[in-house]
C-alpha cells in the first residue's frame, strides 16, 4: 500500500516542501530511505522502528521504501522522523479513519525517541512560514515547540507529546487543541544603564549617534578607560524591536539551535564572541552550514573587544558582511544565504602597553611597534566603519561627581525619534536607517549648502579621505541632523561628523 504525508526541508533559513512517499510490500524484510538523504536521516529508520514498536504497534516484517520527493533537493537533520512514521502507519493501514483531504493541508514535523515520545527539533519558525506560503493549514510538531511557532498565527498548531497522540487524533478519537501564545512583550529593561557610566559625556554622544542612525563605530583609548562598559549599553538605548525584526532574527536563532523557550527573541541580541574565535564560526558554515556570530547579531550589536587581538584573516572576511548585509556560504550541497545586518562595534588600546597618547601615564612602546600593533587593521576594513571614537581615562573629579546623569530611556526616546524620521523618509527605498543609504539616495538626502560642502571638500584632501570615507561621513551628518530634527545637513553637522573620523592620529 503506498501512503503520501507532507514535509518540510530546510535549505539555510529557506524551505522546500517535501512529499513522503511511503510503499509496503511483500518480499524480503528491507527498510530503505531514498530521496538524497544525509546520514541523520539515514539513521531514523532505527529511531522510527523502535518507536513504533513501544508505542505497542508491530513494525511490519515487509519490503518498506520511503522516498523523499523530489529527490534532488538534500534532506538534512532528524525533523523528518515523525512525518515518515505516520506515513508508515497508514501504508500498514493503522490510521483508517484518517480524512485524507485534510491530510493535503497538513505537515509533520518532530524527531522521534525510541520510546515514541516526539522531541523538539531546530528551524520550527522557519519551516512554519514556508508552510503557510504553499498553502498548509495545519502543522503537528513537538511539544516543546509550539510556542515558537504560534508566532504564525494563521497556521493551527498542534502540538504532541508522542505517536499515540498524533495517531489518535488522526483517527478522530482526540482533539489536539490549537496552541495560541499572544504574549509578545518586548523587553524594556536591562541589568544595566547609561546612567551607570560617569563622565565620558563624548563617547555617549558618539553612540547616541551610532545607534540613531545604525551606524559601526570603533572605540578606542587606555586600558580601563570604559570601552567595554560602554558597549554593553548601547544595545539600552536601541529602537525597540518591531514583530517583523524580532521574527528575522528568531529565524536565525531557530536553526541555530540558540531559541530559548520563549520562542521569540524580545530584544536585539548583543553578540561578544572571544578573539580566538575561528573563521567559520564568526561568519558561519560547516559541513552542513549554520549561522555564525555576524548573522547570531542580525539586527543588533556585533561587538569585537580588543580588535587587534582578533586572527587577521578572521577580521578581513568581515569586510563583505559589513558592506552587503549578506552572507553567501556555497557547499557541494548548495548555496547557502544567511542575512546579517548587525552593528559592528568594536574596541582597542591605541599601542601593545596601552597608553599611547595618554595623558597621565607614559606610553612605553617604541614606534615600530607602535605601528606593527596598528597595523593589524586593515585600512580597508578601517575605511567600513563610520565612527571613530576616542574614549580618554576619567579623571577622579568626574568619578565623584554628583550631577544627575542621562539614563538609557531618555536616550533611547531621542533615537526612537530620530529612527522614526528615517523609516518614514526611507520607506519607499526599501531601507530603514542613515547607515544604509546607497549613493543615490545619499544624492538626493544629503544635500549640502557652499560652506559645508567646502568644510568638507577640505576635510577630504587633508585627511586623504576615501569616497566610501567621504559617504560615510555624509551618513552621519545627516543622523546627526535627524537627532536634531533638523531637515537639512548644517555647517555643525558636518563639523561633528568629520570630528568621528580622528584616528589618523594612531594609525598612520
Amino acid at each position: 500500500m503506498l501512503s503520501k504525508i507532507k514535509s518540510i526541508a530546510l535549505n539555510g533559513l529557506n524551505g522546500s516542501c517535501i512529499e513522503i512517499q511511503t510503499d509496503i510490500s511483500n518480499g524480503i524484510p528491507e527498510f530503505e530511505i531514498v530521496g538524497l538523504p544525509d546520514t541523520s536521516l539515514k539513521e531514523a529508520k532505527k529511531r522510527i522502528k523502535a518507536a513504533i514498536n513501544n508505542s505497542k504497534i508491530e513494525f511490519p516484517n515487509k519490503k518498506i521504501l520511503i522516498n523523499l520527493a523530489p529527490a534532488n533537493i538534500r534532506k538534512e537533520g532528524s525533523c523528518f522522523d515523525l512525518a515518515i512514521a505516520i506515513g508508515i502507519l497508514i501504508a500498514m493501514g493503522k490510521i483508517p479513519k484518517i480524512n485524507i483531504e485534510k491530510l493535503e493541508t497538513t505537515i509533520f514535523i518532530g524527531e522521534l525517541s525510541l520510546d515514541g515520545k516526539i522531541n523538539r527539533t531546530n528551524g520550527i519558525l522557519p519551516i512554519c512560514i514556508k508552510a503557510k506560503e504553499i498553502g498548509i493549514k495545519t502543522v503537528i510538531l513537538p511539544r516543546e515547540n509550539a510556542r515558537e511557532a504560534s508566532i504564525i498565527s494563521e497556521l493551527d498548531i498542534k502540538p504532541a507529546t508522542n505517536i499515540e497522540e498524533v495517531i489518535k487524533y488522526l483517527n478522530q478519537e482526540k482533539e489536539i487543541p490549537k496552541f495560541i501564545n499572544n504574549q509578545y512583550i518586548f523587553n524594556e529593561k536591562y541589568n544595566m544603564d547609561f546612567s551607570e557610566v560617569k563622565g565620558q559625556e563624548n563617547v555617549k554622544r558618539a553612540l547616541e549617534i551610532v545607534a540613531a542612525g545604525g551606524h559601526n563605530c570603533i572605540m578606542i583609548g587606555a586600558p580601563g578607560s570604559g570601552k567595554t562598559m560602554l558597549a554593553k549599553r548601547l544595545v539600552t538605548i536601541l529602537p525597540q524591536l518591531t514583530i517583523n525584526e524580532a521574527m528575522e532574527i528568531t529565524k536565525i536563532y531557530s536553526i541555530s539551535g540558540e531559541l530559548n523557550e520563549d520562542g521569540l527573541i524580545k530584544n536585539r541580541p548583543f553578540r561578544m564572541p572571544h578573539h580566538a574565535i575561528p573563521i567559520s564560526t564568526m561568519i558561519g558554515g560547516g559541513k552542513n552550514p549554520k549561522p555564525g556570530e555576524i548573522s547570531l547579531a542580525h539586527l543588533g550589536v556585533l561587538f569585537l573587544d580588543e580588535l587587534t587581538e582578533f586572527n587577521r584573516n578572521t577580521l578581513e572576511a568581515l569586510r563583505e558582511p559589513i558592506e552587503n548585509k549578506e552572507i553567501f556560504i556555497n557547499r557541494l550541497s548548495g548555496n547557502y544565504r544567511f542575512p546579517c545586518n548587525f552593528m559592528f562595534v568594536s574596541s582597542m588600546n591605541p599601542c601593545p602597553c596601552g597608553y599611547y597618547g595618554d595623558e597621565e601615564r607614559e606610553c612605553k612602546c617604541s614606534p615600530q611597534e607602535i605601528k606593527r600593533y596598528l597595523n593589524k587593521i586593515s585600512g580597508p576594513l578601517l575605511d567600513r566603519i563610520d565612527i571613530h571614537i576616542e574614549v580618554k581615562r576619567l579623571k577622579v573629579e568626574n568619578i565623584n561627581n554628583k550631577t544627575n546623569i542621562e539614563t538609557s530611556k531618555q536616550i533611547r526616546e531621542r533615537v526612537n525619534r530620530a529612527r522614526k524620521i528615517q523609516q518614514e523618509r526611507y520607506q519607499k527605498y526599501g531601507i530603514n536607517s542613515n547607515s544604509e543609504l546607497t549613493t543615490r539616495i545619499i544624492e538626493k538626502f544629503c544635500k549640502l549648502d557652499k560652506k559645508s560642502n567646502d568644510l568638507l571638500q577640505t576635510a577630504f584632501k587633508k585627511m586623504k579621505l576615501t569616497v566610501r570615507a567621504y559617504e560615510k561621513i555624509l551618513k552621519v551628518s545627516r543622523t546627526i541632523a535627524d537627532l536634531e530634527l533638523k531637515e537639512n545637513i548644517e555647517f555643525k553637522h558636518i563639523a561633528e561628523a568629520i570630528q568621528y573620523r580622528n584616528l589618523d592620529k594612531y594609525i598612520k
